[in-house]
């Protein structure tokens, strides 16, 4: 199975932040971290030092998605970012990118196991397949 994390985040957000929402979010579900895959974000974010840091500590790899890659997961978005959508062109970035990493490495339909969450720099979804 295939449980991939999408993450967004304020730009200059930093890896304890994104750590700790992350360790929340799992602990909150009871989902244990080594069974995590993969993350994911839009590509807007290639560069945060923040998201590399995170990649990097975690060891674990990730994956970079443009709107046009994330908009067909609107529909099934808990939440609705109208913020979100006029930086970005998407609704939310936590869940799309969840959902577009799952259903790309699993190659089968996916869905949110753990809807967004949300602190004040980032947000944090988690997306099962397979």
């Amino acid at each position: 199975m295939i449980l991939a994390v999408g993450l967004g985040c304020q730009r200059g957000c930093p890896v304890d932040a994104l750590l700790e929402l992350f360790n929340a979010a799992l602990t909150e579900g009871g989902i244990e971290r080594h069974r995590i895959s993969a993350l994911a974000s839009i590509d807007r974010k290639q560069d945060e030092p923040g998201l590399l840091a995170l990649s990097q500590a975690l060891k674990l790899p990730l994956t970079f998605f443009n709107t046009a890659q994330l908009l067909p997961y609107e529909d099934r978005l808990s939440h609705k970012s109208d913020t979100v959508f006029a930086h970005t062109g998407c609704y939310g970035i936590a869940e799309s990118a969840a959902l577009a990493l799952a259903e790309h490495l699993s190659q089968r339909p996916a869905t949110l196991l753990i809807t967004r969450k949300k602190t004040a720099r980032a947000t944090f979804a988690l997306a099962c397949a397979g």
